[in-house]
C-alpha cells in the first residue's frame, strides 16, 4: 500500500482535462475520491483477472454464448463463487436487464487496461479492437488458468490508477450533465460506458484512511454520488 497522491492536485488536472474535453465542469462542492494522507493499492491481481473473466463471460452470453456453454466454462475455470448473484441469474437463466449486461464490455476494458492488457482507457475512444484476443477464448474453450499463463499480466501501479479514477469521477458527472443539457460529447464514447468504466475503477482501486469504509463487492459499488 502506498500514500496516495495529493487529491487537490489530482482533481485540478482532472477538471483540466475536462476543460480540455469542453465538458460541463462539477461544482465546488464536488467531493473528492479520497483524503490527504491516505494510502491506496489495487486488488489483489487474481481478483482482478477473476472479475474481467467472468464479466467477459457475461457479455458473451449478451451476444449468443449458449447457457451451457458459459456454466460449464465458469465451472471448469473454478470461477463460480466470484460470480454475483444478478451475474448467474442473467448467465443460468437470462435474467435481468440485458442491455445493462451489454455495457460491461467497458467494466472490461478498464480492468484490462488495470491488468496492463490495454494500451489506454481514453475517454473518448471505444475499447480497442485487440480487447477480445487478450481475454479468454471461449470459443475454443480456453480457461481461466490457461488464459492466465498466456495473457502475462502487468498490472498498473495504484497511484496511476487513482489517479485516472478521480478523472473518471468527474468524466462520469460530466457526461451525464452534458447529455442532459444536450452538450456535444468530445469522442465516440457515451455516459454509459463511462460509467462501466468508473464502476471497475471504483471497485478495483483501494483507499485506507479515517473516512474509508470496507471496499465494495461489486454489486455495492455506489455510482450515485
Amino acid at each position: 500500500m502506498k500514500a496516495a497522491p495529493d487529491p487537490r492536485a489530482v482533481r485540478e488536472a482532472s477538471l483540466d482535462e475536462l476543460e480540455r474535453l469542453a465538458l460541463p465542469l462539477p461544482p465546488p462542492s464536488f467531493p473528492l475520491v479520497w483524503e490527504p494522507g491516505d494510502r491506496v493499492e489495487l486488488r489483489a491481481t487474481a481478483e482482478l483477472e477473476a472479475r474481467a473473466a467472468v464479466l467477459h463471460v457475461v457479455v458473451a452470453r449478451c451476444f449468443g454464448m449458449p447457457t451451457e456453454a458459459a456454466m460449464s466454462w465458469l465451472l471448469n475455470s473454478k470461477l463460480v463463487d466470484f460470480v454475483t448473484p444478478p451475474e448467474w441469474q442473467f448467465v443460468a437463466g437470462a435474467r435481468g436487464d440485458h442491455r445493462s449486461f451489454v455495457l460491461h464490455h467497458d467494466a472490461v476494458f478498464a480492468l484490462a487496461w488495470l491488468l496492463g492488457l490495454s494500451r489506454h482507457l481514453d475517454p473518448t475512444a471505444p475499447p480497442e479492437d485487440r480487447l477480445m484476443r487478450q481475454m479468454p477464448d471461449l470459443p475454443g474453450n480456453e480457461l481461466f488458468n490457461a488464459w492466465r499463463s498466456r495473457s502475462l499480466v502487468a498490472p498498473r501501479d495504484a497511484i496511476e490508477a487513482a489517479v485516472l479514477l478521480d478523472l473518471y469521477y468527474c468524466l462520469d458527472w460530466a457526461f451525464q450533465e452534458a447529455e442532459k443539457n444536450g452538450v456535444r460529447l468530445p469522442g465516440e464514447v457515451d455516459s454509459n460506458a463511462i460509467g462501466q468504466r468508473r464502476w471497475a475503477l471504483e471497485w478495483a482501486v483501494l483507499f485506507s484512511g479515517p473516512f474509508h469504509e470496507d471496499p465494495p463487492e461489486w454489486e455495492e459499488v455506489d455510482l450515485s454520488v
